[in-house]
């Protein structure tokens, strides 16, 4: 799958079906994760407020935390509020590599990367 993944031409669709489990929540912020455009970022608290929970920004960083498949569930583009990286489980190098990776793929995307406070 990694192979897939990593090699995949840009318009080549590369969809994959995945079973993951959690609670609703959970759901609801990978699902959050899913609509980030390859190449941006967004802060915790922007994806609490795109799943209608505002004050959930540490919950946000909790179900990120137990995300099971990364990358697939973007996680690495969720930074802190202050513009830095934050931690990652698979580690703070890897996360700047796959954000850096994303941006070199990616040349149309503007200097600044975040997202408006809407991500939806």
């Amino acid at each position: 799958i990694a192979k897939r993944i990593f090699t995949r031409q840009k318009n080549e669709n590369g969809s994959l079906t995945l079973l993951v489990k959690g609670t609703n929540f959970q759901i609801n912020v990978w699902k959050a994760l899913l609509s980030t455009p390859s190449g941006l970022l967004c802060s915790y608290s922007q994806v609490a407020r795109t799943i209608g929970n505002p004050s959930a920004s540490r919950a946000v960083g909790t179900a990120i935390a137990v995300n099971p498949v990364a990358y697939l569930i973007p996680c690495h583009r969720v930074i802190r509020k202050v513009g830095i990286p934050g931690d990652y489980r698979w580690g703070g190098i890897r996360k700047k590599a796959l954000i850096a990776w994303e941006a070199a793929i990616l040349p149309t995307i503007p200097r600044d990367r975040t997202l408006s406070p809407d991500i939806s």
